[in-house]
């Protein structure tokens, strides 16, 4: 039995690719908490796991903010001064006086959590990398370098100027390997496992949705659980392109957001907070979503096309992967029209091609090793 410790340095979408891992862990008897955002605990408790609240939390908007341009210049800032520098330097802080009273025997990181990584180092604790950037290529090297060589030097660790910390011991990737880009290539660390849909429905919420879109095809709608308050007009402009066609829309809109303050919402478009994804993904024949890896893995889970409008983050690099693997198709966010929108998910029902590379995506999960598996290599790292 081994004390695992889980970190995760972003949102609740950095939580969810290693939560299955973490249950896998607790169900093979050892002991295990994840350590993240103090606003983020009862999500994780949510999950029957422990969460230790370190850290402070994410200033997020409480309220819809304008639909701004797409910017490389302006992510990459964000990842350099924000998670490799303050977030970084914040996490390394807490968590090597939260080890000397856990007592971890291993670290598991989410792929930015940069300050959980040279904790394990510093501890001299083995760690394991979990990817949350399905294609791989917007957490470039470059970009967090400087900043983490500060740090680095400041905590008395060796230079190390390649990053090799990133995947000395072991990387997981949660998604399918041909999803990632190819000018990002895994490591010969990296162990492919299977994605799994860890948003199981509650009694209460089995009860409560009504199974009623039968007499069409059905297409989930989301922008996700971060840029859903980033999106402007975007909810607004998906509804009314879609509200024309022939075919039931289900649109989750996020906790923060009342469906009620919406505009005019068409007839065939049923808008709630959030609906679990196991309820609804089995029963619907496309997906709608701004590139989110989490959503994009969801709908290739379930084998289904996608129409993508990336705001931000990775969301341009999975949109463009799903382009080129035929997938689906990719607007431009902030300029799409409505008439843009249901032209663009009526061409992806219409031909077959979309559905069929969604349906090789889903088999291709299938045959990914589950987290059991990755349990077991977590384990190997203790021998």
């Amino acid at each position: 039995m081994a004390r695992i410790l889980f970190g995760f340095a972003g949102g609740i979408g950095h939580l969810l690719p290693m939560a299955p891992i973490a249950r896998a862990a607790q169900a093979a008897g050892h002991i295990v908490a994840v350590a993240g955002r103090p606003q983020h605990a009862a999500e994780v408790e949510a999950l029957g796991l422990e969460a230790i609240p370190i850290g402070s939390d994410a200033d997020e908007p409480d309220a819809r903010t304008r639909l701004r341009r797409l910017s490389q210049r302006r992510e990459d800032l964000v990842l350099r001064e924000g998670f490799a520098r303050r977030i970084a330097r914040e996490r390394v802080t807490a968590l090597l006086p939260l080890a000397e009273r856990w007592r971890p025997d291993v670290l598991v990181c989410d792929e930015v959590d940069w300050g959980g990584m040279l904790a394990a180092e510093r501890l001299g604790l083995p760690h394991a990398n979990v990817l949350v950037l399905a294609a791989g290529s917007f957490a470039r090297r470059s970009v967090v370098a400087e900043p983490l060589a500060e740090l680095r030097a400041d905590l008395g660790l060796a230079p190390d100027p390649e990053l090799a910390m990133l995947d000395r011991d072991l990387m997981l990737s949660p998604f399918p390997p041909s999803f990632r880009d190819p000018a990002s290539p895994l490591p010969t660390t990296a162990h492919a496992i299977r994605p799994t849909g860890i948003a199981e429905a509650t009694d209460a919420e089995r009860a409560a949705w009504r199974d009623d879109q039968r007499d069409a095809p059905v297409v989930y709608v989301t922008l996700g659980t971060v840029f859903n308050l980033e999106s402007g007009d975007l909810f607004e402009r998906i509804f009314e392109g879609l509200g024309g066609l022939p075919l039931q829309v289900v649109a989750t809109v996020g906790r923060q957001l009342d469906p009620a303050a919406l505009a005019e919402v068409p007839d065939n478009v049923r808008v709630e907070r959030y609906v679990p994804q196991s309820l609804l993904l089995p029963r619907c024949d496309a997906v709608v979503c701004h590139g989110g890896s989490g959503s994009v893995t969801g709908a290739l889970l379930h084998g289904l096309p996608m129409v993508v409008l990336p705001m931000g983050a990775d969301q341009p690099m999975n949109a463009a992967r799903c382009e080129t693997l035929g997938v689906g198709r990719t607007l431009d966010a902030l300029h799409a029209t409505p008439a843009d929108i249901g032209g663009a998910l009526a061409a992806v029902l219409r031909d077959p091609t979309y559905r069929d590379a969604a349906v090789r995506m889903q088999a291709e999960i299938s045959s990914l090793p589950d987290a059991a598996h990755a349990v077991r290599l977590l384990e190997g790292l203790l021998t």
